[in-house]
């Protein structure tokens, strides 16, 4: 495969990843912001746009992080490339030049999306609930991925689109995480209280994880099961170790596919290494924040190894 097919393969799952993952940021805001507020809380929506990474580009823009402003912010800017609007916008462009690598059904679930996305701008921004653009990005980012799995064939193609799909998934899994992290009470009573767990309960939910915990776990929502749930449970789909095994699994058939070893295999494997010896309670000594803090920059040095030894021309 040319390495720019690979590419454009790789990007089209991140892009329709990091849109969902968009509208998860909104659905957790709009939960905490239904608490009553209590003081020593930082500003649940300031805490969106610290975990997204854009809160800089954000305040030039907007000023004030108020609920509408955000809404835009994540939804329908283009100048936030993070957008819903951007990436599925960006996802569509990807599917348009490697047309002749994805199924019908594929390209129909992007071009679908992109439609119904510009009669979503056309739409007065006073007939649109949050719950509804949430909604419709997830639904969305379902039949795409649901396409994908159902007819492309397990190629090389197939391993690059999932590759794009987990990166971005451990990427983003930690920074619905460290959400939390932003809007933890600072005073030492309140961690473990009603609204502690309600803020847990509130994560889970969004990221569509509550029932499966609960059939997992059972019994009281506590902060440690819930990180040990989405960091280091192989059951779950979007934990940070399932992210990485699965990444693994691509790279290895990536490797065998073309016969050759890169500097990708290893640093997964290094990756994954450290997760499975993980134990919860280190993190939680360590600070939550500060480890997912490392396992993000970490994400992001394996995305850069991937392209240097696969997206950049070193292998065809």
């Amino acid at each position: 495969m040319l390495s720019r097919t690979a590419e454009n393969l790789f990007w089209i799952a991140r892009y329709i990843e990091r849109a969902e993952t968009a509208a998860r940021l909104l659905e957790v805001g709009a939960r905490i912001a239904l608490l009553p507020s209590v003081a020593g809380y930082r500003n649940e929506w300031d805490s969106l746009l610290s975990a997204s990474g854009t809160a800089h580009a954000f305040s030039q823009k907007y000023g004030d992080a108020v609920q509408r402003n955000l809404e835009s912010w994540f939804f329908f800017d283009r100048d936030n490339p993070s957008s819903v609007a951007s990436c599925f916008s960006a996802a569509r462009e990807n599917g348009r030049i490697v047309r002749t690598a994805l199924t019908t059904l594929v390209w129909d679930a992007l071009n679908t999306a992109f439609q119904e996305l510009k009669e979503l701008e056309r739409k007065p921004r006073s007939d649109l609930e949050l719950s509804q653009l949430t909604e419709w990005t997830i639904r969305h980012a379902a039949l795409m991925r649901g396409a994908i799995d159902a007819t492309l064939l397990r190629n090389d193609g197939w391993d690059f689109l999932n590759l794009g799909f987990y990166l971005e998934r451990a990427d983003n899994t930690a920074r619905l995480m460290d959400v939390k992290y932003y809007v933890l009470l600072p005073k030492l009573e309140f961690v473990g209280s009603g609204l502690d767990n309600y803020q847990w309960t509130t994560l889970l939910r969004a990221m569509s994880s509550h029932r499966a915990f609960h059939w997992a776990y059972g019994g009281e929502v506590t902060s440690a099961k819930i990180a040990h749930f989405l960091i280091l449970n192989s059951q779950c789909p979007r934990s940070l170790i399932t992210c990485v095994d699965e990444m693994n699994t691509h790279l290895d058939r990536l490797s065998r596919g073309y016969q050759r070893k890169t500097a990708a295999q290893e640093r997964v494997r290094s990756l994954l290494a450290g997760l499975a010896e993980q134990r919860v309670e280190d993190i939680f000594d360590e600070g939550l924040h500060e480890y997912l803090t490392r396992f993000i920059g970490d994400v992001g040095v394996l995305a850069s190894v991937i392209r240097d030894c696969y997206l950049n021309g070193d292998v065809r």
